[in-house]
């Protein structure tokens, strides 16, 4: 019960990791709040969670004035706030000359924009609290792909923010970190779960022979937030099975 009465707000929590983050941190004993574009789904996730400690905000991330009521509802609701999870996000593919601007902008409005509103909503009470921020970003932050410019480019943004804010805000007492997944098994990567190819050639590539699940996220996510983190602060922590272990070269026997 390391989180019992803290108050924790979870973007992206009708699915993925973000449902299994706003699980577990409930299970530990925390107030959630759940945010999130997709009603039906968020209310499918705050059913199985204790009602009077779970409030569900349908927000558009993306749209600095939703996020901030969102943020003071929150404090409202609950009197505070301790850990705010920027896990919201969109992916889309394509090079540089693929990807057109709107494109482009949606991207950069669900997996950047959105984490600095909700951040800059949050700090002041979160000074208060002596609380912390953990961002999703991605292994895809932290190197490229083939393919996925807005992405990387996006995430990359993320790695960056989380070693400013944990830099800017760390003696007011914020820690500032994130969790950078790969392949990971959640609605966004759907499809390419059933394509029957992606998931063998991922594992080709990651130690521990298998993709992520929203689970092991979420696990990593819970000690950031903790306080046996309580000493860490501007971390990209790869949840990647060994996947940036390597230098790129085949492994053994795959």
């Amino acid at each position: 019960m390391r989180f019992r009465d803290r108050v924790v707000i979870v973007t992206g929590a009708a699915s993925g990791i973000g449902a299994a983050t706003a699980r577990a941190f409930s299970h530990e004993g925390a107030k959630v709040v759940l945010v999130d574009r997709d009603r039906a789904r968020l209310d499918e996730v705050a059913s199985e969670l204790p009602h009077e400690h779970t409030l569900s905000c349908t927000v558009d991330v993306a749209q600095q004035a939703e996020v901030e009521g969102m943020v003071e509802n929150a404090v409202a609701r609950f009197g505070g706030l301790d850990v705010l999870f920027n896990n919201a996000g969109v992916l889309a593919s394509g090079s540089v000359t693929e990807t057109d601007a709107a494109t482009w902008r949606r991207v950069m409005a669900a997996d950047v924009d959105a984490v600095f509103f909700a951040s800059r909503a949050a700090m002041p009470h979160l000074e208060r609290s002596r609380g912390c921020i953990v961002n999703t970003a991605s292994v895809s932050g932290l190197g490229g792909d083939l393919g996925l410019a807005a992405y990387n480019a996006a995430k990359g943004a993320i790695v960056n923010l989380t070693r400013a804010m944990a830099i800017d805000h760390g003696r007011a007492g914020v820690r500032v970190n994130a969790v950078c997944p790969t392949f990971t098994r959640t609605g966004m990567t759907e499809d390419m779960i059933d394509d029957g190819t992606t998931v063998p050639l991922f594992r080709r590539h990651i130690p521990l022979d298998r993709i992520g699940e929203p689970e092991d996220v979420a696990r990593v996510v819970l000690f950031l937030a903790s306080a046996d983190a309580g000493f860490v602060t501007g971390v990209n922590l790869p949840v990647d099975g060994g996947l940036s272990a390597g230098n790129g070269q085949p492994l053994y026997g795959s």
